[in-house]
């Protein structure tokens, strides 16, 4: 009878233990902008496991949605170049249009939308086509591109113009212009497309947008004890899937905000590396990694513990990351 029931309680455990099943590993990419490399990092062993050389100036980093291949903005080189994943070889570069900045994939796949920041255009390209199937003039700098989950809605954000483009992807117009605080860096729209979020890195706030009335509904500010105001300088953000949480990079303040994405409260600042600039989380949200240009190095950031729990050194003034699906 002992034995017995040690045997259910032993079954009981192992259910529990599959459930949770064990820790996934994804594959981070880094780019690095002084190098002209890409550093690729394994998620579960949080080690450096290979280094991609890259066009000039790699700026920002995507993944296409089946994984297969490796985006990045050679902003020096007027292009963004392809490569393919499982044999780290260049494939193609893509009309891109000058200085490429950051970009942003339809959620169907096709066709991307880059900023070029030299240019004040947005250029949207046909991935399978390799073609130009626009070019959008917006203001002076674009940089943070952000799309609605539906695809309808893509925003743009125009560095020294200081304002939100929404942009129809049907017919590539600019239907409304939100003005913002002073170089808005980075748009990220919630899971559910309810809420728009816009770093202004000068202005050193967070503009929180209601897409359908394109007003602004927060904004919120920062205030980090011992760190001058100047700066806090709001670059890099991401949502959680549920809607609950934001993570917000702060430059040279060398932090990680945590705000609670209902009420726009900051819960917690994480200390990371020097001049924090973009984020990305693992798809199954345990990780945040962090890119740190200053110190050449990504944090990497346990998110349900809040904590830093590991600095990966990579290249030279690391700046955009994206992370596999699987």
């Amino acid at each position: 009878m002992f034995t017995e029931f040690r045997m259910y309680l032993w079954a009981i455990a192992m259910s529990f233990a599959f459930a949770a099943g064990p820790a996934h590993a994804y594959t981070v990419y880094v780019s690095n902008e002084k190098d002209n490399t890409v550093s690729i990092i394994d998620s579960e062993t949080l080690e450096v496991t290979g280094t991609l050389d890259v066009g000039q100036r790699p700026r920002g980093i995507t993944l296409t949605h089946d994984g297969k291949q490796l985006l990045v903005c050679a902003s020096d080189d007027d292009t963004v170049e392809v490569y393919d994943v499982a044999t780290r070889q260049l494939v193609k570069n893509l009309p891109s249009g000058p200085d490429p900045e950051l970009f942003i994939l339809h959620p169907s796949g096709n066709p991307l939308y880059i900023a070029n920041e030299d240019d004040n255009l947005v250029t949207v390209i046909d991935l399978e086509k390799n073609k130009v199937l626009a070019e959008i003039p917006v203001g002076v700098e674009p940089e943070g591109m952000g799309i609605s989950p539906d695809g309808a809605i893509l925003v743009n954000t125009s560095e020294t113009t200081n304002m939100a483009h929404f942009i129809d992807t049907t017919t590539y117009e600019i239907i409304d212009n939100v003005l913002v605080d002073s170089r808005p860096r980075f748009a990220e729209f919630s899971n559910d497309g309810t809420a728009l979020w816009v770093t202004s890195e000068i202005g050193g706030t967070v503009s929180v947008i209601d897409p359908s009335s394109r007003k602004i509904v927060a904004k919120i500010e920062f205030e980090i004890p011992g760190v001058r105001a100047e700066a806090i300088q709001p670059v890099g953000v991401r949502l959680t899937r549920d809607g609950k949480r934001a993570f917000v990079a702060l430059g040279p303040a060398n932090r990680v905000a945590v705000i609670d994405a209902k009420t726009f409260e900051v819960e917690k600042y994480l200390l990371v590396g020097q001049r924090v600039w973009q984020l990305a989380l693992t798809p199954d949200e345990k990780l945040l990694f962090t890119t740190n240009g200053a110190s050449n190095d990504v944090t990497v950031i346990d998110v349900e513990a809040l904590k830093a729990v590991k600095s990966i050194a990579v290249g030279r003034f690391p700046w955009g990351v994206t992370i596999s699906s699987d």
